[in-house]
């Protein structure tokens, strides 16, 4: 799908860009591969790890139009992963918050639809389901502009989708890097913000293959959702220094005890299939039909019960302690 391609990665530098560029120059003969970053330090330091002929490197901010207008000449295919993503940042900065995540998600919107782009992917957050803090809201609002981009789209074959995923396992900011931090510098404890709280855990290398296969499924407007196992901080800290005792720190601003990725309120519109959930759009698409209970793939789902809701602490599936000592260990943590 991708040989011969152009695609485009915004906040390309991040995690999720190098293992996404990774694994397309590993499976694909992509065209070009465009990194659209504002880190120049970062960008220099991948291009010494990416120098494929195929790669090019835009500085470039979200917040200017005009510029990703430019950087999307001809492109194919657009992942949009550039975000402000710290949820105690975001709450003590809000302006910059909205700024990125949402006038930012608009205008690669418009930056798409100007240059006729086929296929775009967003990515999103648990915490934009029944958001309580900042980061959640932006990003709810980001999924809003993108389902609404195919009803923007009028007569042009761009289609726009989101994927909606749990924590990275070992990402920047999440516990795990704080937690291997802790124990290498030889703390007597690890810190606990709430000995019940839950998370949904993935690893990058499943979040990046969950996104491209569904550049396959999408018809646009909807929202994507892997079914993934929770696991419970606690055990996290207990896979990670058995030996060591636990402090409970409370809650920082902003957090949830547990993470939703398919709301209550969305039960409606929410379709199961073997391996992911759909959310339809609440909309309706001018002089579109879809149905959206079957992809392209031929795979077919059906709708859920009136009220389910996707819940990291109803899961399941929970991982016990030698399972998330393995993922971590598989995920070179």
């Amino acid at each position: 799908m991708f040989d011969g391609k152009s695609i485009l990665i915004t906040g390309g530098t991040g995690s999720f860009g190098h293992l996404y560029t990774q694994t397309l120059l590993q499976r694909y003969k992509p065209k070009r591969l465009i990194i659209y970053s504002r880190d120049e330090l970062k960008q220099y330091e991948m291009q010494q790890k990416f120098g494929f002929g195929c790669m090019r490197y835009f500085i470039g901010d979200v917040r200017d139009r005009d510029r990703l207008t430019f950087a999307m000449r001809d492109v194919d295919f657009v992942i949009h992963a550039a975000a402000l993503k710290q949820v105690p940042a975001a709450e003590y900065n809000p302006m910059e918050c909205i700024k990125t995540n949402i006038h930012g998600a608009e205008n690669v919107v418009h930056a798409c639809l100007a240059n006729e782009v086929s296929k775009v992917i967003a990515l999103s957050t648990d915490k934009a389901a029944n958001p309580v803090n900042l980061y959640g809201a932006t990003k709810l609002a980001s999924d809003k502009l993108f389902v609404a981009g195919n009803n923007m789209a009028g007569t042009k074959n761009t289609r726009f989708s989101v994927v909606r995923y749990g924590n990275v396992v070992g990402s920047r900011g999440s516990v795990v890097p704080l937690f291997r931090k802790l124990i290498d510098e030889g703390s007597d404890h690890l810190p606990i913000t709430h000995e019940e709280m839950t998370r949904f855990w993935i690893t990058l290398q499943q979040g990046v293959d969950f996104v491209l296969k569904n550049f396959s499924r999408m018809r646009g407007g909807e929202i994507f959702v892997p079914k993934i196992p929770s696991v419970r901080i606690v055990d996290v800290a207990a896979a990670m220094a058995p030996e060591l005792p636990h402090k409970v720190v409370g809650i920082r601003p902003g957090e949830k005890m547990h993470e939703t990725m398919c709301p209550r309120d969305d039960s409606h519109i929410t379709v199961e299939f073997d391996d992911h959930f759909v959310i339809k759009p609440t909309i309706k698409f001018f002089g579109v039909k879809v149905d959206y209970a079957k992809n392209p793939l031929g795979e077919k789902g059906q709708s859920v019960e009136q009220g389910f809701a996707y819940n990291s602490g109803r899961n399941p599936h929970f991982l016990t302690v030698e399972e998330i000592r393995k993922l971590h260990l598989e995920a070179g943590l």
